[in-house]
């Protein structure tokens, strides 16, 4: 077996994983997509921080949080996945014209609230600094840094749901012959 042959075949694996109607419905409208982002940013929240706890010697129990956040962070990731039909998770292959353009357009949403949230979180520093003479030592570099990376790496995911129009209503068929 090739590997194009075995990579083909992953593809369409992944594209019929997306697709899957039955999981459709958990995300058919904007409500319950912006439920499951925000659920989704709260367990993303919840697991770095209890990855950092758990790195930086904090209690005992902090991995077992870690260990109970990630189930139902997959299936928020899963949900999420699935209502954007793999946008982010496919190959461009995979893509037809309109997903990629709005794949690039996700892409670059994402990129411009990195790049507020960065400009924002130094501005308060640099102000906190000069303003209030407060000095930041480097105890807390490590978990900014680490958190603005997952959010880095979230974010495309979070906007590319939030941007899924919601499903076309069913068409209700005039039986009554009026228009």
């Amino acid at each position: 077996m090739t590997t194009t042959t075995t990579a083909t075949r992953h593809d369409r694996r992944m594209y019929a994983i997306m697709n899957r109607p039955e999981a459709q419905a958990m995300s058919r409208t904007a409500a319950r997509r912006r439920c499951w982002v925000a659920a989704h940013i709260a367990l993303t929240a919840a697991g770095v921080a209890f990855w950092l706890g758990s790195v930086h010697a904090g209690p005992r129990w902090m991995p077992f949080g870690l260990l109970a956040v990630v189930v139902p962070w997959c299936v928020a990731m899963g949900v999420i996945n699935g209502a954007t039909r793999g946008l982010l998770q496919l190959r461009g292959r995979m893509l037809d014209e309109r997903q990629y353009a709005e794949r690039d357009r996700v892409r670059s949403l994402a990129h411009r609230v990195t790049l507020g949230l960065l400009f924002a979180g130094a501005a308060g520093a640099g102000a906190a600094t000069w303003l209030a003479g407060v000095r930041f030592d480097g105890g807390a570099l490590f978990p900014v840094l680490f958190a603005l990376l997952v959010t880095h790496w979230m974010l495309p995911s979070w906007v590319a749901c939030l941007r899924v129009p919601d499903d076309a209503p069913d068409e209700v068929l005039d039986t009554t012959g009026g228009h």
